[in-house]
């Protein structure tokens, strides 16, 4: 008997989306797959605490010597043909934009990354709306849309990570896990369609952290394809290397996931923020100005494709590199001469890529979509690279080479701007956002406030002015100043100019925080005042 309790009634007009996404099937098989993995997911909050700790006492990361590794024979089960060419996802795309994912659903790339994650806000009318517009395009539903799966780009559905708990919904009088709501709904209503068209079920995982939370992921794909009857292997699954852990661990990532394993992929800037979160506070690891010396040039971050990749091919997976941000600016067509600069920009970084190895990437805006399946058409004759194995030994000293360079105070101003800018966009219930020719998401977020808090953290001089150290006098006058601006240039009611002050000090709370939430979208999922806004409008079924 299903025990679970929906906490938020409907918002208005989607009453009737409600019932049919959480009938008494969904809700029954939702509560039998809490019942069965929820005592593991709380294992695996327990075995990250114990990890952390041992590697603030020791910094022992190191790679894993394990059978899997040491046995040079074993490769992922085969890709279905659908997944052989892995050469463009649209990245951000969340379903609740009814309009976003219509428009990308007519692109012409081999994927879309669904996101329930980076790109998405979690409000309960955003879970609502993107739940149904996807179940309306496997069904052939979704007004403007393809009407057949089969002529779609793949659906990459990305659930929420496993940081994010879903306040929403109660089983057995306890709040649910994030990513096993996202992914049950997701299964219960589509799988078995997915699966008969063969174009799916197909999965992003985002921030993993090792082998032991793959494994997990494995289990319930295993239980659930039982379940819903539909054949062992079905399920596939690319996992994103946002987390410094989980580089150490590829083999065993591919391992646990060998039957349901659609690759790796990459993510760079949950990748340098996970390095802050678990060595930070250690100046070695002191990261400089993202935009002038972070990139995939550097020797710690082309290593992390180069092993990604190396690791990948060696074992008959796909390996795809990480997701363009670049704008165009709005309604600019390609030919202009500043689109121009920008496409040249993505398609020499994107080069770069491809000379790695990599078998795919993302991009964001679609008008960059042509000029990038023809760079592909140039470059690669064939629907992957899985046959380049790269010829590179990667130690774990490369990996953990922190590129040397000063703070700029356009470091800090940027920095201060996309982090309250995040927050500012998450109130309002959206999930990613255009700031200075970029898309700008929770990744980017992420690794903002992680660099203020270090660099206050140990009072960087700055390169551009030696005289000026980097301390919380200078990022809240940073902070009021963007905040000035942005209150004559972004907002027009009173209630933006409110929800942009509440960012401001809410992002002054983290990059000041002794000990800074590991995630900003914690954070915020579990703040009082994101859950009040978003709730004030519904009637609590409590």
């Amino acid at each position: 008997m299903s025990n679970l309790v929906l906490l938020q009634s409907p918002p208005p007009k989607l009453e009737d989306v409600q019932k049919k996404i959480f009938d008494k099937g969904a809700k029954e098989f939702l509560t039998k797959l809490h019942r069965q993995f929820d005592n593991r997911i709380d294992g695996l909050f327990q075995t990250r605490l114990r990890r952390a700790v041992e590697l603030q006492s020791n910094n022992a990361l190191s790679f894993k010597t394990s059978p899997e590794r040491s046995d040079k024979t074993w490769k992922i089960a085969p890709l279905p043909s659908r997944l052989q060419n892995r050469h463009l996802d649209l990245g951000d795309v969340s379903a609740s934009n009814t309009a976003h994912f219509v428009s990308a659903l007519n692109v012409d790339i081999q994927g879309i990354q669904v996101d329930f994650d980076d790109g998405h806000c979690p409000t309960w009318k955003n879970q609502l709306l993107a739940y149904n517009n996807i179940n309306l395009v496997v069904n052939g539903k979704l007004p403007g849309a393809p009407i057949s799966i089969t002529t779609c780009p793949i659906l990459m559905l990305r659930p929420r990570a496993w940081n994010m708990i879903d306040h929403d919904i109660l089983i057995d009088g306890k709040e649910t896990s994030g990513p096993l709501i996202d992914f049950g709904i997701l299964m219960y209503h589509n799988a078995k369609k997915l699966s008969q068209a063969n174009s799916g079920p197909y999965l992003y995982l985002s921030k993993l952290e090792g082998s032991s939370e793959a494994k997990l992921w494995n289990e319930i794909f295993m239980w659930t394809q039982n379940e819903l009857g539909i054949p062992q292997g079905t399920i596939k699954a690319c996992v994103l290397i946002e987390n410094i852990i989980s580089t150490f661990e590829m083999e065993e990532i591919l391992f646990a996931l060998k039957e349901h394993s659609l690759g790796l992929n990459c993510g760079i800037w949950d990748y340098c923020a996970s390095i802050i979160a678990k060595f930070g506070d250690k100046k070695e690891f002191l990261l400089p100005d993202r935009n002038k010396y972070v990139n995939m040039d550097r020797r710690f971050l082309k290593c992390y494709m180069q092993e990604v990749v190396k690791t990948c091919h060696a074992r008959g997976a796909p390996a795809t590199g990480g997701m363009a941000a670049a704008m165009l600016k709005p309604g600019a067509t390609d030919s202009d001469n500043t689109s121009k600069a920008i496409i040249k920009k993505v398609l020499e970084a994107k080069m770069k890529e491809i000379e790695i190895g990599v078998d795919g990437f993302m991009v964001y805006d679609s008008r960059i979509v042509p000029h990038v399946n023809e760079l592909w058409k140039k470059s690669s004759t064939t629907p992957n690279q899985i046959h380049r194995i790269p010829n590179v030994i990667i130690t774990r000293e490369d990996l953990l080479a922190i590129p040397s360079g000063g703070v700029t105070l356009q470091g800090i101003k940027h920095n201060v701007a996309v982090s309250i800018l995040f927050v500012y966009h998450w109130l309002a219930g959206i999930g990613h956002f255009f700031y200075s020719g970029n898309v700008e998401d929770s990744a980017t977020a992420e690794i903002s406030r992680a660099q203020i808090w270090q660099w206050i953290r140990f009072g960087v001089v700055l390169e551009d002015d030696a005289k000026t150290q980097v301390t919380a006098n200078l990022i809240e006058k940073t902070a009021t100043n963007f905040a000035a601006h942005a209150h004559k240039n972004l907002c027009r009611s009173n209630a933006e100019r409110k929800r942009l002050n509440a960012a401001r000090y809410m992002c002054l709370e983290i990059f000041l925080s002794r000990n800074p939430p590991e995630f900003i979208t914690s954070y915020l999922n579990d703040n009082h005042k994101f859950r009040t806004l978003h709730n004030k409008a519904l009637l609590s079924n409590l």
